[in-house]
C-alpha cells in the first residue's frame, strides 16, 4: 500500500470520463484541492498548513488569520460592494454616518487576529462593534471590541439593535452576537483608561467638519424622520441631512435630491453635534487640529504590530473639492507616530447618482469613501 506521500501524488491522476481532473472525486476522498489542483501536503513548510476550503495558512502571520488565497484578494485597494439594508437597519440608520457592520467585519479580518482588541473611539449606532461580533460567526474569530461615544442616543440604540438582532438569531437557531463593550463620554478622556500598546486595531469613522452650517439650516426641511419604535423624534435642531458625500449603510432608497435647488451635494451628517453646537471646528484648520491631537492619543493605546484604519469621505463644496481624506492623513502623519500604509476605496455600486451641475458645471456624484491604513513607525523611523 502506497504511503501518504504517494497518495497525494498519484492522486492527481484522478479524471472524469473525458480525462479532466475530477476535482469533486478528489475531494471525497479528503484530498485538499485549491483552483482545481490537489496539494501535495507534504512539500508544505513547517510554519505551513492547509485549511480546508480556504487554501494555505503562513502561521508567520502576525497581521490577521488570512490564508494566502484570502489574503491575496484582501490586497484589492478597492471594495466594490454595495451592502443591503440588513441588521436592524431602520435603527441604525438614525445616525447619517454609520457603516455597514459587515464592511466593518471585512476590514477587521484584514488587520486583526481573533481574540485581538478593536478600539473605536467614535462608536456612533456601533458598527465596527457589531463587525467585530460577526468575525466569531463568520469569519476568523471573535475579536474584543471596544467603543467610545459621547451620545447616549447612539449607545441606545447600539443596544437596541443588538437586542433585536440577537432575538432574530435564536429564532432562527444561530448563537447570538456578543455584546461590544461601549463607553460613553469624550473620547479624549476615555482613552486615558486603556492600556499603552493594548488594541490591535483602531477601527474608525471620523466625525466630520461641517463646512457649511448655512446649507445645514437650509436643507432642514428634507430632515429625515425618525424610524425608531422607542426613540420617536428628532432632538431639537437636529438634522440628518443626504450623506452624498459617501456612501452610508445599504439603503440607497432614504436618499433624495436636493429640494432646495441646490447644484452640489450636501455635507454628511455623522450624528455628532454640530461645530456650533460644540464650539469646535469653526475652520477645516480647527478640525484638523482636533483630530491630529486625538490620534496622537490614540496611537498609544495601539500595539506596536497594529494599525489604524479610518473612514473618511471627500466633500464638494463651493465649487472647489475638499480632499478631506488627503489633509487628514498628512495631518495624522505629522502629528502622531504612524505611516499611512495604503487608501483603500469602498465603492458603492448600488449608490443612486444624483444630477449636479448640469450642464454647465462637471460636478462629482460621490460613490466612494477612503479607508485610510496607518501602521505604527518603528521606532528607528521617528526619530526626525
Amino acid at each position: 500500500m502506497a504511503d501518504d506521500g504517494d497518495r497525494h501524488r498519484q492522486s492527481r491522476l484522478f479524471t472524469d470520463d473525458d480525462g479532466e481532473f475530477d476535482a469533486d472525486r478528489a475531494r471525497e476522498e479528503s484530498l485538499p484541492v485549491e483552483d482545481g489542483e490537489v496539494i501535495d501536503t507534504d512539500d508544505l513548510a513547517d510554519h505551513q498548513r492547509y485549511v480546508e476550503g480556504r487554501g494555505i495558512y503562513d502561521e508567520r502571520n502576525r497581521v490577521n488569520d488570512l490564508t494566502g488565497k484570502e489574503w491575496k484578494y484582501a490586497t484589492k485597494s478597492v471594495i466594490a460592494e454595495g451592502y443591503p439594508p440588513a441588521v436592524q437597519h431602520d435603527l441604525r440608520s438614525e445616525h447619517g454616518g454609520q457603516k455597514p457592520p459587515r464592511l466593518c467585519a471585512e476590514l477587521i479580518g484584514r488587520f486583526s487576529k481573533a481574540g485581538d482588541t478593536v478600539l473605536d473611539p467614535f462608536a456612533g449606532v456601533g458598527g465596527t462593534l457589531l463587525g467585530a461580533s460577526f468575525c466569531e460567526h463568520e469569519g476568523t474569530g471573535l475579536r474584543e471590541a471596544i467603543g467610545f461615544e459621547r451620545t447616549k442616543r447612539w449607545i441606545e440604540i447600539y443596544e437596541t439593535v443588538l437586542e433585536r438582532e440577537n432575538e432574530e438569531r435564536r429564532e432562527r437557531g444561530e448563537p447570538p452576537l456578543a455584546e461590544g463593550d461601549v463607553r460613553h463620554g469624550d473620547c479624549a478622556e476615555l482613552i486615558d483608561g486603556v492600556p499603552d500598546d493594548s488594541v490591535d486595531l483602531l477601527l474608525t469613522d471620523v466625525p466630520y467638519w461641517h463646512m457649511d452650517e448655512l446649507e445645514q439650516t437650509r436643507n432642514e426641511r428634507r430632515t429625515r424622520e425618525s424610524k425608531l419604535g422607542s426613540f420617536d423624534g428628532q432632538r431639537d435642531g437636529e438634522t440628518a441631512v443626504d450623506a452624498d458625500s459617501g456612501p452610508s449603510d445599504g439603503d440607497s432608497t432614504s436618499e433624495s435630491s436636493n429640494g432646495d435647488d441646490s447644484s452640489e451635494p450636501t455635507d454628511v451628517d455623522d450624528g455628532s453635534e454640530s461645530a456650533e453646537e460644540s464650539g469646535e471646528w469653526v475652520t477645516k484648520a480647527d478640525w484638523l487640529a482636533d483630530m491630529a491631537g486625538k490620534f496622537a492619543r490614540f496611537t498609544d493605546a495601539v500595539s506596536p504590530d497594529g494599525h489604524v484604519v479610518v473612514f473618511i469621505g471627500d466633500m464638494y463644496r463651493e465649487q472647489s473639492y475638499e480632499f478631506l481624506s488627503a489633509d487628514l492623513a498628512r495631518t495624522i502623519e505629522s502629528t502622531a507616530p504612524l505611516t499611512l500604509a495604503a487608501n483603500l476605496i469602498w465603492y458603492d455600486p448600488t449608490k443612486d447618482l444624483h444630477v449636479y451641475g448640469y450642464p454647465f458645471s462637471f460636478v462629482p456624484s460621490m460613490v466612494h469613501q477612503n479607508v485610510l491604513v496607518f501602521r505604527l513607525e518603528d521606532e528607528g523611523e521617528s526619530g526626525g
